[in-house]
């Protein structure tokens, strides 16, 4: 697949999920565990056990057991084979580790995947090619890069499918990050183009926050009001972006009057190249994934 696209990876509706296995549960498999749960999706047919989560602190694990009753929530620090356990079964496997500990991890579970296992990376500048090298030849891989509003359900997930990947295991995987927001299908070969744009674009946006708060407080609101202005304001420009049907560029156009005081704070905008510094923003952003994806090579 060449172009990105929101479409179904396939027309036959998905009905449920097989078994899981979470291994290293951050904020963002978190978030991805809290949305497959929210969604209803009957995971494994609803048998016991269905979902398993890792972590390597029995606190975290036990945090993760109160909130989720049903899953089966392993602590390497109780058990060293806790990787292994969560896998055995498992139909698709989610890999939420630090960059340079998935390949310790692929090494202990490599021998426990079940035939027709799905291994779902999300771990940034870690290639399909160097999973798959270390995985069973011919286990179906994907990369994914969502981003933190996947955590309110409001994401968006690129996802790329490795060679041999077939469309019914596209589409399990496509459903899976349904829960969490849209997904993008794209090659891998655009999906840090696609980080430098929507994974870390929620810190770019919540920098324009920070000084549009800060600024308000600098012409005399109190630091209270200022961020009910500055938050609000935001929220609500997304809201009408999302259920306005309009472009973004339509949107700024409606609400900038020639001559009026919009049109010249853009302009000041402008001035201070915070318009024209966001190509460069990005590209610094893709040469350090660029970079990361040597460093894990």
């Amino acid at each position: 697949m060449t172009d990105a696209t929101t479409a179904s990876a396939s027309t036959t509706p998905i009905t449920g999920l097989p078994a899981l296995a979470f291994l290293g549960v951050g904020s963002m498999n978190g978030a991805i565990l809290d949305g497959v749960i929210a969604s209803g999706l009957p995971v494994a047919d609803g048998a016991e056990g269905g979902i398993r989560t890792t972590n390597r602190s029995a606190a975290r694990a036990d945090a993760i057991a109160a909130r989720h009753p049903g899953v089966r929530a392993l602590a390497g620090e109780r058990d060293p084979e806790a990787n292994r356990h969560a896998v055995a079964g498992a139909g698709i496997v989610l890999l939420g580790v630090k960059p340079y500990q998935v390949a310790d991890v692929l090494a202990q579970v490599r021998d426990v995947l079940a035939p027709g296992t799905i291994v779902v990376s999300i771990a940034s500048g870690v290639t399909i090619a160097s999973i798959a090298a270390a995985l069973p030849e011919g286990t179906a891989v994907l990369r994914v890069m969502p981003n933190t509003p996947a955590s309110v359900g409001a994401g968006v997930t690129g996802l790329a499918a490795g060679p041999g990947v077939t469309g019914a295991q596209r589409a399990l995987v496509h459903a899976l990050f349904d829960t969490v927001g849209v997904v993008v299908e794209l090659d891998e070969a655009r999906i840090d183009e696609l980080s430098a744009v929507s994974g870390s674009g929620p810190a770019y946006l919540f920098a324009f926050v920070e000084e549009l708060e800060q600024a308000a407080q600098r012409i005399g609101f109190s630091a209270e009001d200022a961020r009910v202005l500055a938050d609000q304001t935001v929220i609500g420009a997304a809201r009408l972006l999302a259920e306005s049907g309009r472009t973004a560029e339509e949107l700024r156009t409606a609400v900038t009057s020639p001559g009026g005081t919009t049109q010249e704070a853009l302009a000041v905008l402008a001035r201070g190249g915070r318009v024209e510094n966001m190509t460069e923003a990005l590209q610094a952003a893709v040469d350090r994934a660029h970079e990361m994806a040597r460093e894990n090579a």
